[in-house]
């Protein structure tokens, strides 16, 4: 077999191939023993007939069709890794030539990975917020502790803000009732901001059995985007009760017997929290400063692939009504047209992003250890929701474990690169990456930017 490549732009390449006949035995062997399974012929059992009674009963013709499709797959990807093309999407493939007894000839066009020239990891510099811990945020986690063991009591005057509150909705759309958009015995915490917009302020005020209404857009079902004259009615209303703050309650939430020992443990933990968040922005701030300063060609098929995905996700939400679709963007202020241009612009800095990390990594040879992929695959399981058997089962399912190990191993290629800028806080302090990401070899797979899963290695699969 004979292949060439063609570079057709920063990002496509076409591979034309040539199979003399004489290699393409093992498949006509093949496609005769298929075929000769599904064709019966007088005289001879399933799979026994000669070559020459099934090209006879068939025609020359479709013996070569059925060897050609089962030779291109395998040619294909022959000629890719003889030439070490790196693709990263489907391929384009025509049959240029077959002459029979001679030759077969096909081509086949395909994105591939850009060359990235990468900077000096060293001449980059960042600079992220400092961080302080003050009482109020001790206080601030002793507060939630508290809310967690408090107790929720019936009261008998008007909803305050942090109430409890049982309640029943029903909504109206130019007169006509929304069914959908009705409940009863619905439990709130009022303040939250979790169900619709201005319920909050329609509640505040009111007492057991009384009513209000108000006004708010519906974002799903028939009428999304419509504006919806809307009505609570308060079944009862609950205030929480919380513990004192004193030994007794530390050892109640707690495995300290003072309260003193508690808020030191909540200190170290507010400590650790403003480290993980300082570290995602140093994260963020040194990925940035990469995309600044490297040029990435973007492949369009790749780049198209993932807006349709965005917009597919986003219009199933309203079973793929398109005017319904509209209508809701429309509500929100914005338009097709926005959501359409944003959803390019993030297709086309994901992508970006995707093939500079991956470059960084092939730079850097960073390997994945089975451990470090597991540790994902636990985390995004937890995340989901999911036991990590089901995760498994449906990213397998959905051909995105490869996904998966391109995330952990961009994650560790970014984390190598942050220990190796400088990095300086807004109060002119050095930061030490090493104890937020560790040694470059030591990376924390879990400092990866997130992802969709729909990654550029997933499109080469």
């Amino acid at each position: 077999m004979k292949s060439t490549v063609e570079q057709l732009s920063p990002t496509r390449v076409r591979i034309n191939v040539e199979v003399p006949f004489e290699e393409l035995k093992p498949d006509f062997d093949k496609a005769y023993k298929a075929l000769a399974q599904q064709v019966r012929i007088p005289g001879f059992r399933p799979g026994k007939a000669p070559a020459k009674l099934l090209e006879a009963r068939l025609g020359r013709g479709a013996i070569l069709e059925q060897v050609v499709n089962d030779a291109l797959p395998a040619r294909y990807s022959e000629a890719v890794t003889t030439a070490e093309v790196k693709v990263i999407g489907q391929p384009e493939i025509e049959v240029t030539k077959i002459e029979d007894g001679d030759e077969l000839a096909f081509s086949a066009e395909v994105d591939v990975r850009p060359e990235v020239a990468l900077p000096d990891y060293e001449k980059i510099a960042v600079t992220v917020d400092a961080f302080t811990i003050t009482d109020d945020d001790i206080d601030e986690q002793l507060q939630s502790l508290r809310q967690r063991f408090g107790t929720l009591t019936g009261v008998e005057r008007p909803i305050q803000n942090g109430d409890f509150v049982s309640i029943d909705l029903s909504a109206t759309v130019d007169g006509e009732e929304v069914p959908e958009a009705s409940t009863t015995g619905l439990s709130h915490e009022v303040g939250s901001g979790q169900l619709i917009e201005g319920l909050d302020e329609a509640l505040i005020g009111l007492s057991a059995e009384e009513s209000g209404e108000f006004t708010s857009n519906l974002v799903a079902g028939e009428h999304a985007g419509n504006e919806a004259q809307i009505k609570v009615t308060v079944g009862s209303v609950k205030e929480r009760e919380l513990p004192e703050a004193d030994d007794e309650f530390a050892q109640l939430a707690s495995e300290f017997d003072t309260l003193e020992e508690l808020k030191t443990d909540l200190r170290s933990r507010v400590e650790r929290s403003k480290q993980v968040e300082q570290a995602g922005e140093i994260r963020d701030k040194v990925l940035e400063a990469l995309l600044e300063q490297v040029e990435v060609p973007l492949p369009d098929s790749v780049v198209k692939a993932e807006v349709d995905a965005v917009v597919h996700d986003a219009v199933h939400g309203f079973d793929h009504d398109e005017a319904a679709f509209a209508q809701a963007l429309e509500a929100q202020g914005s338009s097709r047209e926005e959501f359409d241009t944003d959803a390019k612009e993030s297709a086309e800095k994901s992508v970006k992003t995707q093939l500079l990390l991956d470059a960084v990594a092939e730079a850097e040879n960073t390997q994945v250890g089975q451990e470090e992929l597991t540790e994902r695959i636990l985390f995004q399981a937890q995340r989901y929701g999911m036991s990590p058997e089901q995760f498994i089962q449906q990213v397998q399912q959905a051909g995105q474990l490869g996904a998966v190990f391109a995330d952990v191993r961009r994650g560790k290629a970014l984390a190598g690169v942050v220990g190796k800028v400088t990095v300086t806080d807004s109060e002119g302090n050095t930061v030490d990456t090493s104890e937020l990401f560790g040694a470059p070899e030591d990376s924390d797979a879990e400092q990866a930017p997130e992802s969709d899963d729909k990654s550029v290695a997933a499109s080469a699969e």
